[in-house]
């Protein structure tokens, strides 16, 4: 049934205790939400310089001299969304990030457009961390790569597989290659930081560079594409707002310490790798990617090199535990607004949202087979909807400080001003550059998501008017009711049906459709011996169908408005085991199925455990 919708609060209230048994243990430290909610952040330090550094190879080495200044900008904007990202927290300890921000300030249809965004981000995210770490993976072992579809399934099988033990169990798969990954770049950054020139260059040799001819200009639109294509370093940033509810108590306060170490380790990181393309005059090459060339140079073409390389191809194709650790909560907000099916609000045992985790491992598996496994034909896709909600979610903030005026409002609103002009361009620049390389689906994308929004709210809004949602109903009345219980043979099945019967309603009467009259004359002999004080009543059928005759039967009756309530109850065997299932008659099923098509009645099944 629908819920009343809610709104999420706007100032920070204190965490009801848990109610669970044991559960908070399925839930997430600061340190586990690092290691389960930050892949997605710190794998995209293995392709956000990389993607600067491709941009401004355009404009030959003349242009390179600009990762640097381009990398610290990204930097900025990094601590700005952090800082953001923080407050909402505080003001959002529900979850939801941008979707909760806009619904709060910005109206529906605005927080609408951050939902579909976030869900297509959090969707292109598995794809693309599980098809990256698998061409990782297949240019190291060739002899791969015509299975690459399997295995990026494969993958995506383990992390779903992990999930749905616990988002905190997936925290302690996840949290030892995280920090090996983490480690290894930042011993290429310090080790790199006392070398004056390469120690190696192996790794680049043999192959062609990318970089263009000199120049001496560099455009500000180049500038301004390598920050957009370098920004792609920031998706993940915002999983932790909305992944609230997963922490422990202290919910805020663990997540804020997450979100600010989250963002130290990428800033660290970023700008330490952005130091050495220019200490060592770093080129692109085809094959071989930049922060391979990085760990040659720094560490040398040894253990280290490899240590780097293989923490970067499990990273990558574990860094879709973030989706995972995020888009559940996304949809359950979204379902109890009732936005989405009421279905993705339901959390098994263990806290696991089962069905937000099933949708998002259903959706990535068909972008895996549809893309062929290929990771170029998803990236273009992958930084347009994160850019939409960052954007989103620092005007719904500005909006936020203007509205409550706490001390310093003034300079937190121009902080989240700044945010949402730098993102919100870095959004426009990446659709333009890369519409036709796949960006035209996106923005087809985000409006069909918000129509179906609104089409699954409209229908809930239809349910709750029929069940008088929100108002106080009638008298509670007597009704005068008939229970039909269908049966074909005296058994215990037969007994505990009819008993079941006579406690719902004022008469019952047992029905049973005659294919053999021999068999008829069999049970109708058999039923007097017996004699349960219920009368049989016997539905010729000379074409040996069950369901229909029983819906005809009962609309005769309907038509006699003999009774208010008509109720077939209709008693079959629950097996002990699941294979026994197979065993069944499925006599139960059509009956039910032919009944709740052509009548008005209600229908019960009552399952005996075998």
């Amino acid at each position: 049934m629908p819920s009343a919708p809610s709104t999420p609060a706007v100032t920070a209230e204190p965490e009801p205790p848990d109610t669970g048994a044991g559960g908070e243990r399925h839930r997430l430290s600061a340190l586990g939400g690092l290691a389960a909610l930050s892949l997605d952040a710190m794998a995209s330090v293995a392709y956000g310089p990389e993607s600067v550094v491709l941009v401004l190879a355009a404009a030959g080495s003349y242009g390179l001299g600009f990762t640097l200044p381009v990398t610290v900008a990204i930097a900025v904007l990094l601590g700005v969304l952090v800082a953001s990202y923080r407050q909402v927290i505080a003001a959002f300890p529900d979850g939801g990030g941008s979707y909760a921000v806009a619904k709060a300030h910005l109206g529906r249809r605005t927080a609408l457009t951050a939902a579909a965004s976030l869900v297509i981000d959090y969707v292109l995210n598995v794809a693309v961390s599980v098809t990256a770490g698998v061409a990782a993976l297949t240019s190291a072992v060739p002899g791969l790569y015509d299975d690459r579809v399997w295995l990026c399934l494969g993958v995506l099988a383990l992390v779903t597989a992990v999930n749905l033990r616990g988002i905190a169990e997936s925290a302690r798969w996840f949290m030892a290659p995280t920090a090996v990954f983490v480690l290894a770049v930042l011993a290429i950054v310090v080790v790199g930081l006392f070398r004056d020139a390469p120690v190696s260059t192996e790794a680049a040799a043999g192959h062609a560079s990318v970089l263009a001819g000199n120049a001496t200009v560099v455009g500000a639109l180049l500038l301004l594409k390598a920050f957009a294509a370098g920004c792609s370093a920031l998706t993940g940033v915002e999983a932790v707002a909305n992944a609230v509810p997963s922490f422990r108590i202290p919910r805020v306060r663990r997540a804020q310490h997450t979100e600010v170490v989250l963002g130290a380790l990428l800033g660290v990181m970023l700008v330490g790798l952005a130091v050495l393309i220019g200490r060592f005059h770093l080129q692109p090459v085809d094959g071989v990617t930049v922060l391979a060339q990085l760990a040659d140079a720094s560490l040398g073409h040894g253990i280290g090199f490899y240590v780097v390389q293989f923490a970067t191809v499990v990273l990558l194709g574990l860094a879709a535990n973030t989706s995972f650790g995020g888009l559940p909560v996304l949809m359950d907000l979204l379902a109890r607004d009732n936005h989405l099916p009421h279905v993705f609000a339901l959390r098994a045992d263990r806290q696991v949202y089962r069905y937000g985790v099933l949708f998002l491992a259903a959706v990535s598996a068909a972008l895996l087979v549809g893309s062929g496994g290929d990771v170029n034909s998803l990236v273009p896709l992958f930084s347009i909807g994160v850019f939409v909600g960052f954007t989103v979610c620092q005007v719904g903030m500005v909006r936020h400080w203007h509205l409550h005026r706490p001390a310093g409002w003034r300079g937190k609103a121009a902080l989240n001003g700044f945010g949402a002009l730098l993102t919100g361009v870095a959004a426009l620049v990446v659709t333009g550059t890369k519409f036709t390389e796949g960006a035209w689906g996106i923005v087809v994308a985000l409006p069909l998501l918000v129509v179906l929004f609104e089409a699954v709210h409209r229908s809930y809004g239809r349910i709750g008017e029929r069940l008088e949602l929100g108002r106080v109903p009638g008298a509670v009345t007597r009704r005068r009711s008939l229970v039909v219980v269908p049966v074909t043979a005296i058994t215990r099945l037969t007994r505990d049906g009819l008993s079941a019967a006579l406690s719902l309603g004022d008469e019952v009467v047992a029905v049973t459709v005659v294919h053999d009259p021999a068999d008829a004359e069999a049970l109708r002999r058999d039923w007097e011996l017996w004699q349960p004080g219920v009368p049989l009543l016997e539905i010729p059928e000379d074409h040996r169908r069950l369901g229909p005759p029983i819906a005809a039967f009962v609309n005769r009756l309907g038509e006699e408005h003999a009774h208010d309530r008509l109720t077939v109850l209709i008693p079959e065997v629950e097996p002990a085991h699941w294979w026994q299932g197979a065993l069944q008659n499925r006599r139960g099923a059509v009956i039910d199925r032919a009944l709740r098509r052509h009548t008005d009645a209600v229908v019960c099944r009552l399952r005996m455990r075998m």
